[in-house]
């Protein structure tokens, strides 16, 4: 079902980064108690972080691992639902996927105000990287670019790694996405951080806000935090808007509700004098389906 509803001149909306709490019950149940907290100040839309309700196991190659995941139909996607539905609000809840039990996805499950599924995305670029073991445990998305109508307007989902990747959210924002969410898992290493950390949070950040001016949108990106195995998760979940300026940010080391107003009337007038979708020269742009160019 897609909610067709008129866009309002302003909206909030709200991200939840927490840190692994030991369990799944207990990770959901307090996911739950923080996403009753954003309702309550009034969010329209609420977004998880990636693979919310359980440690981020792509630490190493461990068979044992895909035992977290769960198919579409799963109680704690059922809860949700019911809980998007109860609410009134728009939830986007990150898990791992099993199809069949055979083919793993990195996917975000999104729920209208009403509890309806308004659709899915699957993680399309998967990483490997030392502490992101990643493509032992997903198979890369096989659904296009989705995106879903909600009371605040169109947005669009893309997870982690996808961050990194302007095409994929010039995609969004070619198919009417005002506002993109990037559900997160992203840290450092011991090894890296008193050299790199600064310079790995702040290109993390920037090149998000890129995609936010580049497209005219609003950003919203969602992380962990908290200590995993090795994997030091750095928090700082922001949104934001079209000129780069930042309308939230959370800490780097503590469970919280991270919430923004968002003024879409102002991202209309940006999108007037910043006509960068009028300009684009798209007959000029065939080598970007090439993998490489000579």
């Amino acid at each position: 079902m897609i909610e067709q509803l008129a866009m309002k001149e302003t909206g909030r909306i709200a991200l939840i980064q927490h840190r692994w709490t030991g369990d799944r019950q207990s990770a959901v149940d307090s996911t739950i108690g923080m996403i009753r907290e954003a309702a309550r100040k009034g969010a329209r839309i609420v977004c998880l972080q990636e693979l919310f309700h359980m440690p981020y196991f792509c630490t190493s190659q461990d068979p044992a691992c895909f035992h977290w995941a769960e198919p579409g139909n799963s109680p704690t996607l059922a809860r949700m639902s019911a809980l998007s539905a109860e609410l009134g609000i728009v939830l986007i809840v990150p898990v791992f996927e099993s199809v069949h039990e055979t083919v793993f996805f990195n996917t975000v499950f999104v729920f209208g105000s009403d509890g309806a599924l308004l659709g899915r995305y699957r993680k399309k670029h998967i990483p490997q990287d030392p502490g992101f073991e990643e493509k032992f445990y997903f198979t890369p998305g096989d659904d296009g670019w989705p995106v879903f109508d909600t009371p605040l307007g169109r947005i669009g989902v893309l997870i982690c790694w996808d961050q990194w990747f302007p095409e994929a959210a010039r995609i969004l924002a070619l198919k009417g996405a005002r506002l993109l969410f990037y559900p997160t898992a992203i840290g450092w290493l011991p090894a890296e951080k008193a050299e790199w950390g600064a310079q790995q949070h702040c290109a993390w950040r920037s090149v998000q806000i890129g995609h936010a001016v580049a497209n005219g949108c609003f950003v919203a990106a969602t992380n962990r935090v908290g200590t995993e195995g090795e994997s030091e998760f750095w928090g700082q979940s922001f949104v934001s808007d079209f000129y780069g300026n930042l309308l939230a940010e959370g800490g780097p080391d503590k469970s919280e509700v991270v919430i923004a107003d968002l003024d879409f009337e102002k991202q209309d007038g940006f999108r007037r004098i910043w006509p960068f979708f009028r300009d684009r020269r798209p007959e000029l742009y065939g080598d970007l389906g090439k993998q490489v160019v000579s």
